[in-house]
């Protein structure tokens, strides 16, 4: 094994809060004991897992590697310092009939950049797009709009009665006798919508951008 890198993967991991069983589930061992033997520098990791760890981890292969410093030249992490920000409302849970952003479904606000284009934003549940580095917990800037171009990460809701809270983050295909909304985890089939079914579904914007938890 390259040296240090077991001990990098275990120093990112508690920065995150993250237990071995929950760093197991997303690399896809059977156990813990794979990534103790891991961080206890038992077991060599191959360079293509290395990449795996590395956005499981919300960091780089070269800062694993011992080249870097945690945070360099991760995409989409913005520095707030410096630049001219504003607030945006984060959505709790959304009356049926009541517009999105009116005043009583506004859990709190949210600090971004005065040039991101959101209008507000949603906090993630799940991990069905961690191949997105989109992770359970993160907050997700979303730009309203009804529709998005094939490909694009949107946030959707899936009949009308449902909440915004409860909105799914998905990958969105649209072609002329159905949609298919395709996760970001092998472990998350697509969903697919035909006939009337596609009325179910309802686009409430474009995703723009996230914030992770740094420590």
């Amino acid at each position: 094994m390259k040296s240090g890198i077991g001990q990098r993967i275990r120093k990112r991991r508690e920065e995150l809060n993250m237990s071995q069983d929950e760093l197991a589930r997303l690399m896809g061992y059977k156990s813990r004991s794979s990534i103790n033997k891991i961080e206890l520098e038992k077991t060599d990791v191959a360079g293509a897992k290395i990449d795996e760890f590395a956005k499981a981890l919300r960091t780089t292969s070269s800062y694993l590697m011992g080249l870097e410093t945690a945070y360099e030249n991760i995409p989409n992490l913005i520095p707030l310092s410096g630049r001219n920000t504003r607030k945006i409302p984060l959505l709790g849970t959304i009356a049926c009939g009541t517009p999105i952003l009116a005043a009583e479904n506004v859990e709190k606000e949210i600090v971004l950049p005065d040039d991101l284009a959101a209008d507000f934003c949603l906090r993630c549940k799940g991990d069905s797009m961690i191949n997105a580095r989109v992770f359970d917990g993160d907050i997700v800037f979303i730009k309203e709009q009804p529709c998005v171009e094939n490909g694009q990460i949107a946030a959707v809701l899936i009949d009308d009665t449902a909440d915004v809270s409860e909105a799914t983050l998905k990958r969105v295909y649209i072609y002329e006798n159905k949609v298919i909304l395709a996760a970001e985890n092998p472990a998350f089939p697509p969903m697919a919508f035909s006939g009337q079914e596609m009325n179910k579904v309802r686009i409430i914007g474009r995703a723009v951008a996230f914030l992770s938890s740094i420590k």
